[in-house]
C-alpha cells in the first residue's frame, strides 16, 4: 500500500492546476462527458423537431428540461457515468444510457429510442470534441495568447525607440531597437494567430461507415446528409460530409500544429529575452519575499522565462504527437485516435502554462537603457557597415576613387576594437564628397538605427 494518499501524477492537475483549471471546464473527461451529453439530447430534439417517425416537436418547457442534462451537468451526473462505465466497458455507451434514464425520469420513455439513433460512437465523440476544442481554444487558450501579445505589442511600442547592439551569431552587428527585436515576436505570432482563428472544427453524423446506411433503410425518404449538416452546423461546427466511421481528424493536426507552431516562436521570444536578461539589457524587478538561490542571496533568476521555455518545448511534443497520429486511421476505423484524444488537454494545458509564465515574466522586467547605450558605445566598429556602403555609393556617383571600399573597412575594423576617434580620424582622411563624410562624422552606434523604430510603429 503506498505511503501517500492519491495523488496527482501530472503537475498540471498539481502544482500547476491554477494557472490551467479553466481549461478543465472543457478538456477534463468530465468536460467530454457533458459535451457527449449535449449532443445526444440536442439530436433527439432535432429529430422531434422534424417530426421523424411519428414523433412531435417537444414543448420549450420539456426541451428545456432536457438540456439541462447538460447544462446542468453535475457531480452526481458525472459518478453515475463512472458506475455506468466500470459495467459497460464503454464510456459513450454509458453517455447513452445516462440520457436514457433521465429521459426516463422525465417521462419520455416514448422517444428513449431516438437516443443514440442512427448514430456511432464517433458520431458523437467526433462533435463533442470538436466542441470542447473549440470552447477551450476560443474561451481560454486563444484570450491567454492574445493577452500575452498584448503586452508584448505594448513593451515592443514602448521600447520601440531604444537603442541596442545586435548579435547576429552572437557577435557585435548593425545596432536595431529593442522595441523593433521584440516586435519581431508579435508579427510572427500574429500570422499563426490568423491561422489558428481560421481552423474548421468539424464534424461528422453520417453513422457506422460515413454512409448513413442505417438511416436510409429506416427513413428512406428522408435527406440524411441534409438532416446532419443542419444538425452539425446548429452546433456552431463545421460539417464534413466524406468520412469513414471517424471524422477524419485533419481540422485537429491543423490546429495543433499551428499551436505548436506558436509555441515555437515564444519559445525562441523566452530565449532571447532571457539572453538579454543575462546581457544586463534587462533588469528584473524583485518580487516581495521570493528567493532566487538557496545559497546566493543577490541571485533573481529568470525562472518564468526558464518555466515557459521548458512548458513549450513539453507541449509542442504533445501537439506534433498528436497531428502526427491523428492524421492516420487504418482502414475505415481503428482507436489509435481514442487515447491520443485524451492528452489534448495536457497539451494545451502545458502551453497555457508557459504563456502564463511568459506573460508574467514581461511583468518583471525592466530595460536598462544605460547598459544598452554602454555596450553600442565599446562596439564603434559596427559602423564600417555604414562607412563602406556610402563609399560604395561615392564610387558610383563619381565622387570617390576608391578602388574596394569593403576591403579597406575590413582592414580597419575585422578584429578590432575602434573607438569613435578613431573612426572619425579615418573618415575625415577617406576620399568621399563633404556630405557624405558629414553624415558619417555625425553617426554614432546608438544613431545607427535606421528605420528600426519606424518598421515598429508602423506595422504594430
Amino acid at each position: 500500500m503506498s505511503a501517500f494518499p492519491t495523488q496527482p501524477l501530472s503537475p498540471l492537475d498539481g502544482r500547476y492546476q491554477a494557472a490551467v483549471s479553466p481549461l478543465g471546464e472543457f478538456l477534463s473527461e468530465a468536460g467530454l462527458n457533458r459535451a457527449r451529453v449535449e449532443v445526444e439530447v440536442e439530436w433527439i430534439i432535432a429529430l422531434t423537431n422534424r417530426s421523424l417517425f411519428g414523433t412531435q416537436p417537444l414543448d420549450e418547457a420539456t426541451q428545456f428540461k432536457l438540456r439541462e442534462l447538460y447544462t446542468a451537468f453535475d457531480q452526481e451526473s458525472i459518478d453515475w457515468l463512472a458506475a455506468k462505465e466500470a459495467v459497460t466497458r464503454h464510456d459513450v455507451k454509458a453517455v447513452e444510457y445516462l440520457v436514457r434514464d433521465r429521459l426516463s425520469r422525465l417521462g419520455l420513455d416514448s422517444i428513449a429510442e431516438l437516443t443514440h439513433f442512427g448514430c456511432t460512437s464517433e458520431d458523437i465523440n467526433s462533435l463533442a470534441y470538436a466542441l470542447t476544442v473549440k470552447r477551450a481554444v476560443t474561451d481560454v487558450w486563444l484570450p491567454a495568447l492574445r493577452a500575452m501579445l498584448d503586452k508584448l505589442r505594448a513593451l515592443s511600442l514602448e521600447l520601440a525607440d531604444a537603442p541596442m547592439l545586435s548579435r547576429t551569431h552572437g557577435q557585435p552587428a548593425t545596432p536595431s531597437t529593442m522595441g523593433k527585436e521584440l516586435g519581431v515576436f508579435v508579427w510572427r505570432v500574429e500570422r499563426v494567430v490568423r491561422r489558428i482563428e481560421n481552423v474548421e472544427y468539424l464534424g461528422k453524423f453520417s453513422g457506422a461507415t460515413g454512409t448513413w446506411s442505417a438511416h436510409t433503410v429506416a427513413s428512406p425518404e428522408t435527406d440524411w446528409p441534409a438532416v446532419s449538416r443542419g444538425f452539425v452546423e446548429g452546433l456552431g461546427l463545421d460539417f464534413n460530409p466524406v468520412t469513414t466511421q471517424i471524422e477524419s481528424h485533419d481540422w485537429q493536426v491543423e490546429l495543433y500544429d499551428a499551436a505548436k507552431h506558436a509555441g515555437g516562436i515564444l519559445h525562441n521570444l523566452a530565449q532571447d529575452v532571457w539572453t538579454y536578461i543575462s546581457l544586463g539589457y534587462f533588469t528584473q524587478i524583485p518580487v516581495a519575499g521570493a528567493t532566487g538561490s538557496s545559497t546566493m542571496p543577490h541571485k533573481i533568476n529568470p525562472i518564468k522565462f526558464e518555466n515557459a521555455e521548458a512548458n513549450f518545448e513539453i507541449a509542442g511534443g504533445l501537439f506534433a504527437t498528436l497531428a502526427q497520429t491523428l492524421v492516420t486511421s487504418r482502414l475505415q476505423r481503428d482507436l489509435t485516435d481514442s487515447t491520443t484524444q485524451r492528452n489534448i488537454g495536457v497539451a494545451f494545458g502545458h502551453s497555457l502554462l508557459a504563456l502564463s509564465n511568459l506573460s508574467g515574466g514581461l511583468d518583471q522586467i525592466a530595460l536598462s537603457r544605460e547598459t544598452l547605450l554602454a555596450d553600442l558605445d565599446g562596439n564603434w566598429e559596427i559602423l564600417g557597415e555604414a562607412i563602406q556602403t556610402v563609399v560604395r555609393a561615392e564610387v558610383v556617383a563619381g565622387r570617390s576613387r576608391i578602388s574596394d571600399p569593403y576591403a579597406l573597412l575590413k582592414e580597419l575594423t575585422r578584429g578590432h576594437r575602434v573607438g569613435g576617434a578613431e573612426l572619425a580620424e579615418f573618415v575625415s582622411g577617406l576620399d568621399i564628397g563633404d556630405d557624405a563624410r558629414e553624415r558619417l562624422l555625425a553617426l554614432t552606434p546608438d544613431t545607427y538605427t535606421g528605420l528600426a523604430e519606424q518598421i515598429t510603429r508602423t506595422h504594430l
